[in-house]
């Protein structure tokens, strides 16, 4: 979490308002205007016009080679051992395509580092080549094909560095007995341990056959059968069409509980009892949400809980998401992330961003469903404080993205798209979402949803599409409360449009007021009851913190509540963060065992970042980053080393 003052914050919301009123670059630009007014249609070549006033083809994925307009794959037949000695997945992948282009004569995939032994048809070796690599995108696969062929099997291996797959020894498990593997393919790092087509315009269905040693499962993004007995050989289908970034693999010591008729957990021994009863919730919140935007579309909706190098809070991966262990904080105070997880089964996975550049249709949907769900679930006081939280990583975003980073529409091309992840696409989208529903009727909106989830299932869209979509449905239907230059300012522009709504909490009320009272020295901080505090409370009394506390303050806060040693991984977090900002040398012990035993991206990198700026502080950022790196997931590492260097 960023820390932001109550001060920090009203400057903050002024230099939004004044951002947005300055900018002319988009005021000035017929094309931005044109593409935002008129709602296009999804089957149009559309452009808008991005911070460099260049265009920008919105059907087009810049970040992957392939050619479905020409040729598209439909479906996978995987077949890969797990090589744990040479850390390796060795196999073979059998994609069966459809020729779009009746002249088409090669079809390209996407790989990275992939070790291409031959490509065969139907028995019979197929010409191929593998262009030099790309810095960001890795390196085309062309095969030449002809009217006679609809499938291509492809003899790999994968490299032992592949960006999309993580082997950890069993010092680096819960267990410390098991070797243990997982993949993370968002957002194109599917590439890196199958040759396909990795864009999420392109979805499949897929098999796979997955080896292992005897003693360790394999679980993947498809039907899983929690009872296989454990004979090193694995069988899965995923009937749906997904897009590959879904596509994801886990190998290890799991043993598998049951949380509900449609809901349950894997994790390895000594974590699945505490994972099954931190998110016992997860099948009423499956209840809830179907009841609200309608069916579930998957079958099972099953939890993995993975070693902590795991980069992110959890990853989507239909039928299976993938969590870390980071959010089992004993109290339910951290599920928000189950919620979005689940979530994404109708927004993102059952309707799909076409490009990296429309991540904000996958994520804003998303979150704001996440806020709904979690104000059913646990009431509004809960889901008004976790909006205020997520409104403030929201200000501090934009505070400390260039303005074309703050446009939810961004343009990613020549960049590594990784760089997409911020809170514009998450909290900025779903701000927009919120502005909608409480100018329509929140009844209104959800009718809304439960016809965009219908009508665009298992597909995937741009930004032009929803814009399209949105002109035909709610700008008709409410002309006197929606109009098309708004849907533009919050689409296409940096910032947050003036008047947007701001959430607020009842609870926040008081803990300002106790805070200030601290920080005037009208009372101690063991005089402060936090006794019935919510993990939300705590976090907002910390993170509201001046910048700069006295050593004496400081050691006042940890004496009266225990900070530094805090289980809660959040609220370490923010803790921590406030100790590097005030070299507060008591939670040093601390931050080093947090850095070096957590893998979490949104947890560890803002630590390295503020240690960064003191020679003193990147001295010992760079012993911790050198212990952890062996366990670090390649994400964690790509986003942090810059910070050692």
């Amino acid at each position: 979490m960023i820390n932001i003052n109550k001060a920090r914050l009203k400057h903050l919301l002024a230099i939004v308002t004044i951002g947005v009123l300055s900018l002319c670059m988009f005021a000035c630009s017929p094309k931005s205007q044109n593409t935002a007014e008129t709602g296009l249609s999804p089957n149009t070549e559309t452009t808008v016009e991005s911070s460099t006033y260049s265009q920008i083809d919105a059907n087009t994925d810049y970040h992957s080679f392939a050619n479905p307009s020409d040729a598209i794959v439909k479906h996978i037949d995987l077949d890969l051992t797990a090589d744990f000695t040479q850390k390796q997945l060795i196999g073979t992948a059998t994609l069966t395509f459809e020729l779009v282009n009746s002249n088409a004569k090669q079809l390209v995939l996407d790989t990275r580092n992939l070790d291409i032994k031959g490509v065969t048809s139907n028995g019979q070796t197929v010409n191929y080549v593998l262009k030099p690599a790309d810095e960001n995108l890795g390196s085309a696969l062309h095969i030449d094909v002809d009217t006679n062929m609809s499938e291509v099997t492809i003899e790999y291996a994968t490299s032992p560095s592949a960006s999309g797959v993580q082997w950890l020894t069993p010092a680096q498990t819960a267990g410390k007995k098991h070797p243990f593997l997982f993949t993370q393919a968002q957002a194109i790092h599917a590439r890196s341990f199958i040759p396909l087509q990795d864009s999420p315009q392109v979805r499949v269905t897929y098999n796979a056959t997955i080896r292992t040693p005897n003693e360790l499962i394999a679980v993947m993004s498809a039907a899983n059968e929690p009872n296989t007995p454990r004979d090193g050989v694995y069988e899965f289908i995923m009937p749906q069409p997904i897009p590959s970034y879904l596509i994801a693999l886990a190998i290890g010591d799991l043993e598998f509980k049951a949380m509900g008729e449609r809901t349950g957990v894997y994790a390895e021994p000594s974590v699945l009892d505490s994972a099954a009863l931190e998110f016992e919730d997860t099948e009423s919140m499956l209840i809830v949400t179907e009841e609200k935007y309608g069916d579930y579309s998957w079958d099972r909706y099953d939890l993995l809980i993975l070693p902590p190098s795991f980069p992110f809070g959890g990853m989507e991966n239909p039928r299976l998401s993938f969590i870390t262990p980071t959010v089992i904080a004993g109290d339910k105070s951290l599920v928000a992330l189950i919620a979005h997880e689940l979530a994404h089964s109708w927004s993102g996975n059952t309707i799909t961003n076409a490009t990296w550049r429309d991540l904000w249709l996958n994520e804003g949907f998303t979150t704001y469903l996440t806020y709904r769900i979690m104000e059913i679930i646990y009431g509004t006081d809960r889901f008004n404080m976790e909006a205020v939280l997520g409104y403030q990583d929201l200000l501090a975003d934009i505070e400390s993205l260039p303005s074309q980073d703050q446009i939810m529409a961004i343009d990613l091309r020549g960049r590594n798209p990784d760089d997409v992840f911020s809170n514009i696409p998450y909290e900025k989208g779903a701000l927009f979402l919120r502005e909608i529903e409480q100018k329509i009727g929140r009844d209104n909106f959800d009718k809304f949803l439960l016809q965009y989830f219908e009508d665009f299932a298992f597909q995937s869209i741009t930004t032009d599409d929803f814009v399209a979509y949105l002109d035909k449905t709610l700008l008709a239907q409410y002309p006197d409360a929606l109009d098309k230059e708004r849907v533009a300012k919050w689409i296409f522009e940096p910032g947050i449009p003036e008047g947007a709504p701001i959430p607020e909490s009842d609870a926040f009320d008081n803990i300002d007021t106790k805070r200030t009272a601290w920080l005037q020295q009208d009372k101690v901080a063991g005089s402060i009851d936090t006794s019935n505090w919510t993990v939300h409370e705590w976090l907002y009394f910390l993170n509201n913190m001046p910048e700069q506390l006295s050593d004496e303050q400081l050691t006042q806060l940890d004496d009266a509540f225990s900070l530094t040693q805090s289980k809660n991984n959040e609220i370490a977090h923010s803790w921590l963060l406030i100790a590097v900002k005030n070299e507060y040398k008591p939670a040093y012990d601390r931050l080093y065992s947090y850095l070096t035993s957590i893998g979490r991206n949104k947890l560890v990198k803002p630590l390295y970042r503020e240690l960064s700026k003191t020679s003193e502080g990147k001295a010992f950022a760079k012993k911790a980053f050198d212990e952890a790196k062996p366990g670090y997931h390649p994400l964690t590492v790509r986003a942090n080393e810059g910070f050692v260097e």
